[in-house]
């Protein structure tokens, strides 16, 4: 049994990190995995639960959050009629797809390599975050027939890869091809739910070795930071709503596409050990 001080100290942890991630996600926008994964990784690593499937659980774990903050950010937006469920229907196949795929090549590769992944993935989206322009386009439509059989899977692979939902790579997607913000965010959402709910399956039959997990993780998946998460988020995320309309947020944007620029090169740093 771990030690008592440990695991309430583990717990106020994740508590302040979930309570962090929900008003981000509310102000700015952002998926909660792209600040979960790095999270959960320090946190666990400083509490001595470092091994070469750490990365694995920071996933899986980032990911079983998203089941239920995707969830509810869908039908949150399907009630204002924002979920363009069209685009839902033509991607899910192929979405679902790729993150099984993610979770089989997750659960081979060692830690270190996810690290250098999450690295230099995060850094593309932070870079976009802090220079990209509501205004750019690579089309006025939607990908169809073949780039969707071809773009579907690997926004569901990349995503399980990183740990994250539909949002980074979704919203980019669909502005550059037409959609405006508001429908992009919302349809986004359900780009999460197909990505979650198949990869948490997935990663729940993931072998993990007891010596290197924290307590009460089944699978790949540690349910007390799940729930925590979870809890937390469901608070504070409306916080963080109501501050985005009482503020711009775009400077702020800015700034947290700094943050995630140089945690991304942190995590590409130890990944390479330096």
């Amino acid at each position: 049994m771990p030690d008592l001080s440990l695991l309430l100290l583990m717990a106020a942890v994740l508590a302040t990190i979930g309570a962090i991630a929900g008003v981000l996600a509310g102000l700015l926008g952002v998926g909660g995995g792209i600040v979960l994964v790095p999270a959960f990784f320090y946190t666990f690593s400083a509490l001595g639960y470092g091994s070469d499937q750490l990365m694995q659980i920071c996933l899986a774990t980032s990911l079983a959050t998203i089941v239920v903050t995707s969830v509810r950010s869908v039908l949150s937006h399907h009630k204002k009629g924002a979920v363009d469920w069209g685009i839902l229907r033509v991607w899910a196949p192929g979405i679902a797809a790729g993150a099984l795929i993610g979770v089989i090549v997750a659960s081979g590769l060692k830690s270190v390599v996810l690290q250098a992944i999450f690295g230099v993935l995060g850094l593309c989206i932070g870079v976009y975050m802090g220079l990209g322009r509501t205004h750019w386009r690579l089309a006025e439509d939607m990908p169809k027939g073949p780039r969707v059989a071809m773009i579907a899977p690997l926004i569901g692979f990349l995503s399980v890869l990183m740990g994250i939902g539909g949002g980074s790579f979704g919203v980019p997607l669909m502005t550059l091809h037409g959609r405006s913000i508001h429908k992009a965010v919302a349809t986004a959402a359900g780009f999460g739910v197909l990505i979650a709910v198949p990869s948490v399956l997935g990663f729940m039959f993931v072998q993990i070795d007891p010596a290197g997990r924290p307590p009460w993780t089944i699978g790949a998946v540690n349910l007390p930071s799940f729930l925590l998460i979870v809890s937390m988020t469901l608070i504070t995320a409306p916080l963080g709503v109501k501050l985005a309309h009482a503020m711009n947020p775009r400077p702020l944007k800015r700034v947290f596409a700094v943050f995630l620029t140089l945690v991304a090169l942190s995590m590409l740093r130890k990944s390479l050990g330096w």
